[in-house]
């Protein structure tokens, strides 16, 4: 008896914490672009945005980080309940919608842009070399390992291989690989 009343109790907090998630940030254009994206891609059962949006945060912690972000400093005041991923840190004021983070482990976002439907996997790190931040635009894919280092531009739709090391520019639709990222092919797009 005490128990299934705690355990309605407990739902109840959850369905208001979610609620006030929710609430700050689907009105933002681009969280409901990511929240479409990562439904797509997870085979997400619900149609309802808000049920989507509980689903997402409920499984999928790299989702909450992308959530926290989009809200700005009011996430310190929500994400107590649960908590983003702590070694995925993602330090870009201007990303486009559609954003996936597939294992987010250990990965560092510090770019000066990135741009829709971006798709970045574990262990990366995007980020400065001295004071230039890269750029990244859009429907580019960045694969585990990877290091995007400077001032440089990843044009879109490319696709930065496994462990890469890039230093210099990427072409629109440019596959790049190996440790000072060649260019292997171009994407049929």
């Amino acid at each position: 008896m005490l128990s299934e009343l705690l355990h309605k109790l407990t739902l109840i907090i959850h369905s208001v914490y979610y609620w006030l998630l929710f609430a700050f940030v689907i009105n933002k254009k681009n969280f409901k672009a990511d929240l479409q994206r990562w439904s797509e891609w997870k085979q997400c059962r619900y149609l309802s945005s808000y049920m989507q949006f509980v689903f997402m945060m409920s499984e999928y912690v790299e989702f909450r980080n992308i959530c926290y972000h989009r809200m700005g400093k009011m996430q310190y005041l929500l994400r107590w309940l649960c908590p983003p991923l702590d070694s995925l840190y993602i330090n870009t004021k201007d990303i486009g919608g559609g954003f996936l983070i597939q294992h987010g482990f250990a990965t560092i976002i510090n770019a000066e842009r990135i741009g829709k439907n971006c798709k970045i996997f574990q262990q990366v790190t995007v980020g400065y070399n001295g004071d230039k931040q890269p750029t990244i635009g859009d429907n580019v894919e960045i694969c585990c390992g990877a290091k995007v280092i400077g001032g440089l531009h990843i044009g879109d739709n490319a696709v930065i291989g496994a462990q890469a090391l890039v230093i210099h520019d990427v072409p629109e639709n440019a596959i790049v690989g190996g440790a000072l990222s060649q260019v292997i092919k171009y994407r049929n797009i």
